[in-house]
Parts: C-alpha cells; structure tokens; sequence
C-alpha cells in the first residue's frame, strides 16, 4: 500500500496553495474528493495562457490523481451533501477567506458534528484569528507581506515577486501539519484545526535575516552575492543568454578553479595581466598567477575584493558553454552547473529516470508529460501521479453511487434541483 493508502480528504481548497498541499497528499495515496462545481469551478480551471498553452495549465499541476464531484454548496441540499462526504472522510481541507467556510455551514463545529474526530485543513493568508485575519492574498502578496519579497532581488534594484514558489511552501507546510494531525489522532483518537498563515510561512523561510532584524540590525537584499562565500553567483557562458552558477566555498575549491582559469589567457581588462582574447596556450603567459594572487588567498580576501574578482571569472566563462565550464568545475570538486531553462528540465534523462517527470493519462486517452512527487520511498508501490487531471464531475458514480449508497434516482433529482451542478 502507498503510505496514505485508506486516508480520504474532502477538498474544498482552490487556486494554487491549498491544492498543492492535497495535490502531494494524494501522490502519497490519499484519496482525494475535488469538490467544485460548474457554476464556481476552480479559478486554475479555466483555459488561460499560461507557459505558452491555451489549457488550465496550472489546474493540472495541482489537480493530477484526484476525483472530482459538483456541489453547489450555494444550495442547503448541496452543504448537506457535501457534510455526507466529510462523514466518510479522514480530513476537510478549504483555502478560503477566513469565515467563508464557516458563512457556508461547513466550518469547523459544523463538520465536527457529523465527524467528531475529522481533521480540518484552513489554508489562508494571514491564519484563522489575529487582526488581519479578513485579509486576502495571493502568492506575491504572501512573499512581500512575510518579508521573502524584501530579501529577494540585487540590492540596487526592487523586490522580487515570490509567486509559484510561495504557494507551493505554503503547501508543503500545510501537507506537513495534517501528516502530524494524522499521527496525534492516531495516538488519541482526537482530530483537530490545522491553521496555516501563508505570511508566516514566508517569514519562517527569512532565517537569519528575522533574527538580525529582531535583534536590531537591518539586512539588505545581496542579489546572487552571498554573506561569505566568492566567487558566488551566476556567470555568463558563451553563447546567447546562457548562464552558469558557481559557488566556491573553501580555499581549496578556490585553487582548483584558480588553476583551471589559469591555464587560459585573460583579456587585461578583466583584471589580470594577459593578452589578447582569451584562449588556451600552449604555456600560459600567467599560468599560476589567479591562484598566488594575494587579493584572493582566503575566503575573507575573495569576499573583501569580490568586486575585482568577479570580472575575472567572468571573462573566463563568458567564452566556454555553461555544460562545459559545469563538468571541468564538478570534477575538480567545485560546485558549478549551468542555469537551466525548463524545456532542459523536462528532457533530463536523470529527473526522467528517478520519476520526476512522468507520463500520465488524461481523461481522453491521450499521454502527457507531469511533474513528480519529489521523493522516494523504499518499501511499497511507486508513490506519485497514476492519473491525469479529472474532467469536472468525472468521478460521481463512484463517490456518489458506490462510496455514498446514493441511487440513480437520488441523484438524477439532485442534478435536476441544481445540488448537483
């Protein structure tokens, strides 16, 4: 069985945040009841362009491996309907504004009347209570409120919108509190409220940053710069917008990437003496002068002249190919890789191989490219996507009929009434 195998989550959640979070849960083998319906489906639904694509795009890396049922929880059939769901269910989850649940009939009290040890899933911006509990939010409001915004970009320039990644942590973080909800009900046999701020999660991810800044000093934004590590950042490679990323942590990764630049010439201007357009010579007319440079013998000099130093590096890759410059770099033992777009991503043959990228069918037969779970356990069936995203409504012979006892009858009068819409 997959870990979750016999956990069922009603799913009122929408958009990206609280969908990611039962998108994961499902992968670990929850079964995972998407409740929309046609007059409100979920926003990500919708058609839009999104990476280049007329399609729900973002529907579908959220929505793969569930079930989907229509209730119109406007109706009071439709909340008794989906309190019936929650009766056979191990969690409810919602990401609504703070009191839209509740205004519904659906909040806490009223799903644990008909489940007394149910597990309730309340993802929002700014959590459940506390002043700004009314407020809304999306995933670049949740980085620029939390602070993440703030300390990300160049120091010269703006903050930088958090947006997928923001709604994905928060996701995880919610995924992480219902698996320890699960695990104190099964000590105790009690359910409970798991209350997610997405602002708080932002903040927890500043670190030290909110440490230094509760205790009085002020830290800035330092773009691709790093607080003691240089050379650190992204460097140009050869060739139109291709970059690689360095990273140099100890004085001995600093003489092996020294001694690597040193068998090339260096233009003058980039800071050390040299001619011409870089290439390899035979003897290199500075050959060991990059590693006996005074200015970069230790990690304090690099950082201290980081400015000088970065040009030098620079210089040196803008003329190779980032995968190149990546290999010579990892087998001297210096952490280096190229800035990769995401079609590389999608054709790794490594992140293919390990499940990462998967195939699934869809709901018309056709095979199309998903993204993973990202782990992978050693006992038990493969976790991750079995499925494609559900077509609204798909699954309402089996969770309706079978899961539910209802019959054709029952619900042929629901759809009629539009409870069931």
């Amino acid at each position: 069985m997959k870990p979750l195998h016999g956990i069922r989550i009603a799913d009122f959640t929408v958009h990206n945040a609280g969908p990611f979070c039962t998108h994961l849960l499902s992968q670990l083998g929850a079964e995972v009841i998407k409740i929309e319906s046609a007059m409100r489906p979920d926003a990500f639904r919708k058609p839009h362009p999104v990476y280049g694509r007329m399609g729900p795009a973002t529907f579908d890396q959220v929505a793969s491996t569930k079930l989907s049922v229509r209730i119109n929880l406007k109706k009071p059939e439709g909340v008794v309907l989906a309190k019936k769901l929650v009766a056979i269910s191990d969690i409810a989850a919602e990401s609504f504004r703070p009191g839209v649940i509740g205004r519904l009939g659906l909040g806490f009290d009223d799903l644990k009347a008909v489940k007394p040890d149910i597990i309730m899933l309340c993802v929002s911006s700014s959590g459940q209570n506390g002043p700004d509990r009314h407020f809304a939010g999306y995933a670049p409001l949740f980085g620029a409120w939390g602070g993440l915004g703030e300390m990300t970009g160049y120091a010269d320039g703006p903050p930088v919108e958090m947006r997928h990644v923001m709604d994905h942590t928060v996701g995880m973080n919610s995924a992480v509190a219902v698996l320890a909800a699960l695990q104190r009900r099964r000590a105790t046999g009690a359910g409970g409220l798991v209350d997610v701020s997405a602002r708080e999660v932002a903040s927890s991810l500043l670190g030290e940053a909110l440490l230094l800044a509760a205790a009085g000093q002020e830290p800035h934004r330092i773009g691709n710069d790093h607080l003691a590590m240089a050379p650190h950042g992204v460097y140009p490679a050869q060739g139109e917008d291709r970059w690689v990323a360095i990273a140099v942590a100890t004085d001995a990764e600093w003489q092996a990437l020294a001694g690597i630049i040193g068998e090339y010439r260096v233009p003058a201007q980039a800071g050390i003496s040299g001619d011409g357009a870089l290439q390899r010579p035979e003897a290199p007319a500075f050959a060991g002068a990059l590693a006996g440079d005074a200015r970069f013998a230790r990690a304090a000099d690099r950082h201290a002249n980081r400015a000088a130093l970065d040009p030098i590096v620079s210089a040196w890759t803008a003329t190779l190919p980032a995968d190149d410059i990546a290999a010579m770099l990892q087998a001297a033992g210096v952490a280096a890789h190229a800035s990769w777009t995401t079609p590389e991503i999608a054709a790794d043959p490594h992140l293919r191989a390990r499940g990462a990228i998967c195939e699934v069918q869809e709901p018309d037969g056709k095979h199309r490219a998903a993204v993973g779970v990202p782990m992978r356990l050693s006992k038990g069936p493969e976790i991750g996507i079995h499925r494609g995203t559900p077509g609204l409504g798909e699954d309402e012979d089996y969770v309706y009929g079978e899961l539910l006892g209802m019959t054709r009858g029952e619900r042929q009068a629901l759809e009629e009434s539009e409870v069931i819409y």
